[in-house]
């Protein structure tokens, strides 16, 4: 049914019940993987029970991008190089290392209620804020979509989800169709970030997002140590080893999502949730889904 394999072993993530200043506070708007030619991305996103619609050109003469909507308005967008891309706009966008690699996630957006408010709290507790600047494309009927986003931290979605707010309607920008094009599928409801030092990390977000401790466990089959702060989507994914396929990514590409996890129709926000994974050999990076 999703054209794809579970591994032997389910990865197992800790959910519980999101407290409603932590679910506001991390309100997924959208999760962005990259890599090299669109086509290529939406057909193996397809083969993986996933249905896309091509979103259109950005205005950066570097990227062009395709949307995986999700009835709860996150979606998954996929980025790639723009045919006759300007090189040097491309060199100069801060995913270009992602797209040129076919690597996958890169980065992550969240949707605060008020951003000006959102940009003066985290400056107070001493991470820097960059922007809000103005973004925009037009899709491919035409419509205008703008909005502006505040980079959080020295890496734009990378380690800290980046922020926007549309200055047009959203539903233009998330549902290109009117309608979600992925309906099994509530939305996205991880995020897992890899890092190069667990403690470090839980410090960083706690001190940035005012967090309780984290649930801390093992996995062997992720090959990771992980983080997961209760009320959100966030895990922290440390290698277990410096064969871990998580070190080789941090040494290419920094700290940054490693994995998404897809939320299924009806699944509860409590208790232990089974994580099944796409085919990575046949999708090229990791997707999981919670039922």
């Amino acid at each position: 049914m999703l054209g794809m394999r579970s591994l032997t072993v389910a990865v197992r993530f800790v959910v519980l019940i999101a407290c409603p200043l932590m679910a506001q506070r991390f309100h997924i708007d959208h999760v962005t993987v990259a890599g090299k030619n669109i086509d290529v991305m939406r057909q193996a996103l397809l083969a993986a029970g996933i249905r896309s619609e091509y979103g259109g050109p950005h205005s950066n003469h570097a990227t062009e991008m395709a949307v995986a909507s999700f009835p709860d308005g996150s979606y998954l967008e996929l980025i790639a190089i723009q045919p006759n891309a300007d090189p040097a706009a491309l060199a100069a966008h801060y995913w270009h290392k992602f797209m040129e690699a076919d690597a996958g996630p890169c980065a992550w957006a969240i949707r605060p209620v008020d951003i000006p408010a959102e940009v003066e709290r985290l400056r107070k507790t001493g991470v820097a804020v960059t922007g809000p600047n103005k973004g925009g494309r037009k899709r491919p009927d035409g419509v205008q979509l703008d909005w502006e986003n505040a980079q959080v931290g020295p890496t734009n979605g990378g380690f800290f989800p980046f922020m926007i707010h549309d200055l047009t309607p959203r539903d233009n920008r998330a549902f290109p169709s009117g309608k979600p094009s992925a309906t099994e599928w509530t939305g996205v409801v991880k995020v897992v970030i890899s890092v190069q030092d667990l403690d470090a990390a839980i410090g960083r977000y706690r001190s940035a997002y005012g967090l309780g401790e984290p649930h801390r466990q093992e996995d062997a089959a992720f090959g990771a140590k992980l983080a997961l702060f209760p009320g959100t989507p966030v895990v922290l994914a440390a290698p277990l080893s410096p064969e871990s396929w998580l070190s080789s990514r941090l040494d290419r590409f920094g700290e940054a999502p490693c994995a998404f996890v897809l939320g299924a129709k009806g699944h509860e926000a409590n208790g232990l949730s089974h994580i099944s994974w796409a085919d990575t050999e046949k999708l090229g990076w990791h997707l999981g889904f919670a039922r």
